[in-house]
């Protein structure tokens, strides 16, 4: 299915917010996910469908100086 990730148009065979940020190898991280402009609790993530031409920002932190 295509998706827009972070502005770029993917293809990815995910069937949740879950499995999506599974594929980005993100989990166990701080991540922030928005899709279609609606922030998705963490404890939504398994139940929340992905839809083909969703926009979906995945924000995640990182520590640096």
């Amino acid at each position: 299915m295509e998706l827009i990730v972070n502005g770029r148009m993917q293809t990815l065979e995910v069937g949740t917010i879950l499995e999506l940020v599974e594929h980005y190898e993100l989990t166990g991280k701080p991540v922030m996910v928005e899709a279609d402009g609606q922030v998705i609790a963490s404890e939504q993530w398994a139940s929340t469908a992905v839809q083909p031409s969703m926009r979906i920002e995945l924000v995640h932190f990182v520590g640096g100086g």
